[in-house]
């Protein structure tokens, strides 16, 4: 079978790119004499074009760098021999005016910086900026030194978007002979979805690998690939979940929250004016199912889940852990609509508060920005935070604005842990009416949901190994033998109860019992 490649490839001088916000910052930089930009991209050959095209717009001169090829300017079609990054710097000193000079890799060199290298290119930017000379540093992260970071503009070179994923399709379509009238608007739509948050060489690799294994293009595949792609860097990975509201037992009043906003980001709900959500933060302490409802929240939305591990931002290269963070926010917005689910949030935030003292602010930095992103963000990504230790989250982030609700999920009650008690006797293929559920729930009062899932597993091994079938009798001693949470943690429990106590919403109902409330399943 032919290699199938893209013709129409948004990479190419002759593609029609959409005028989006990047394009005309980059082009306003230019015209007003900035010396030297920062493009932080992974996309080099889509950088490449775009540059081109912009040069072309501005009738400047473009000239290229690598340390393979040296200074190659794409007009003449000459070449430098300048492999050394002080040897390009100082023949851009002697290029003529309205140049703009894309430095490749060229951030590789600014990791640990040669003092002379540093000196040189502070004086070209000083040059570049009476000559008509735009100096652009191109690479996949940000590395700056303290003594270039006020003589450089970071710019993030967004992924690309429907419409250029719309062209990288087309082009597909083309090269495997794929009539566009045989493939409805639809499925079009939906591959395009399926790749949004890819680069347009990742795009491109999926829409052919699903003609490949498919003669087709297929959503499934794409999104199976972007599943791939974006668990590469150990950051983000999309959550393949089966999760529904069925799922959970009680938290009735958290799921006809999320119930009522299920329709929040259509279009009809843009035209009636609906405020765009932006999240939830849910407090409590483990098993009690704070991930579940994370999970089943993407399911009650229609929308793919991306979990993000939040310790892995912090790295230990300076600056690297805020080019993570933007990293995660340009891939949760290039992806939207979709739900981030951040798990342990008061772990991976705990150090804000005296980031100063411990890592030099980098937790602050990234705290800041985060919240930040937060309060003004307007793409479709619904937050799920949860969290377990309350005490640990920064003040700033428990703040309205943040988030749109604050919920507490508590230990069951006994009309939830009978809801939680079939549900697992049902995960596990048996019959609940082989069980008594309402003395189960009696005699499993201050376990969690999770801790009632692992007396049944617990049950289960013991009766398999007898050779008969699990009763009331094998729960019951499982759980002379079992230590539950609540007891283990119990001041822990009660100092979070004291505290959420009119600063977030119970996530099950409350009713009133002889003159005080208590806790109820709808």
């Amino acid at each position: 079978m032919p290699k199938i490649t893209s013709t129409k490839s948004p990479n190419s001088d002759s593609a029609k790119l959409p005028s989006n916000e990047m394009r005309g910052k980059i082009i306003n930089y230019i015209r007003a004499g900035y010396p030297g930009l920062y493009l932080v991209s992974h996309e080099e050959q889509r950088v490449d074009g775009e540059m081109k095209s912009i040069a072309q717009e501005l009738k400047y001169n473009l000239v290229l760098w690598s340390t393979v090829d040296g200074l190659v300017d794409t007009a003449k079609r000459t070449s430098t021999a300048a492999n050394d990054p002080l040897e390009a710097l100082l023949a851009i000193r002697e290029m003529k005016e309205k140049t703009i000079i894309l430095l490749r890799d060229f951030h590789l060199s600014l990791i640990e910086p040669d003092p002379i290298l540093v000196r040189q290119l502070k004086d070209v930017l000083q040059e570049t900026k009476t000559k008509f000379k735009t100096l652009i540093i191109l690479g996949c992260r940000l590395c700056l030194p303290p003594e270039l970071e006020r003589e450089l503009t970071v710019v993030e070179f967004a992924l690309p978007g429907k419409e250029e994923l719309g062209v990288v399709l087309g082009g597909i379509m083309e090269s495997a002979d794929i009539k566009s009238d045989s493939m409805e608007q639809e499925a079009k739509e939906k591959a395009i979805d399926a790749a949004s948050g890819l680069t347009t060489i990742e795009a491109e690799n999926a829409f052919a690998l699903s003609v490949v294994e498919s003669k087709r293009i297929n959503p499934e595949i794409v999104a199976r690939e972007k599943a791939q792609a974006v668990k590469k860097n150990g950051l983000l990975e999309i959550v393949e979940t089966t999760e529904s509201l069925e799922s959970i037992g009680g938290l009735d009043l958290l799921k006809e929250w999320l119930v009522q906003r299920k329709d929040a980001y259509s279009k009809r709900a843009v035209e009636y004016g609906l405020p765009t959500p932006k999240g939830v933060l849910i407090l409590g302490i483990p098993g009690t199912g704070k991930s579940l409802t994370a999970k089943a929240t993407s399911k009650i939305f229609g929308m793919p889940l991306l979990k993000l591990d939040a310790g892995r931002i912090f790295a230990g290269i300076v600056g690297q852990s805020e080019s993570n963070l933007r990293s995660v926010i340009q891939t949760a917005e290039a992806i939207a609509p979709c739900c981030l689910w951040i798990d342990e949030v008061d772990k991976a935030f705990s150090g804000a508060k005296s980031s100063g003292a411990t890592d030099g602010g980098t937790s602050a930095r990234v705290f800041g920005s985060f919240i930040s992103w937060m309060q003004e963000k307007k793409s479709p990504v619904f937050v799920v935070a949860t969290a377990n230790d309350v005490s640990q989250l920064p003040p700033e982030m428990l703040r309205k604005g943040r988030f749109d609700e604050l919920w507490f999920v508590d230990l069951p009650n006994q009309k939830e842990r009978e809801a939680i008690w079939c549900i697992q006797i049902v995960k596990y293929r048996r019959n609940p009416r082989d069980f008594d559920t309402i003395q189960l729930a009696r005699a499993t009062d201050g376990l969690t949901g999770s801790e009632i899932e692992n007396v049944f597993t617990d049950a289960l091994f013991k009766a398999f190994e007898a050779g008969k079938e699990p009763t009331d009798l094998t729960v019951a001693t499982v759980l002379t033998e079992f230590v539950p949470l609540s007891k283990l943690m119990a001041e822990q429990m009660t100092g979070l109860r004291n505290w959420v106590k009119g600063r977030a919403r119970s996530a099950t109902s409350l009713q009133e019992v002889g003159g005080g409330l208590r806790r109820i399943a709808a």
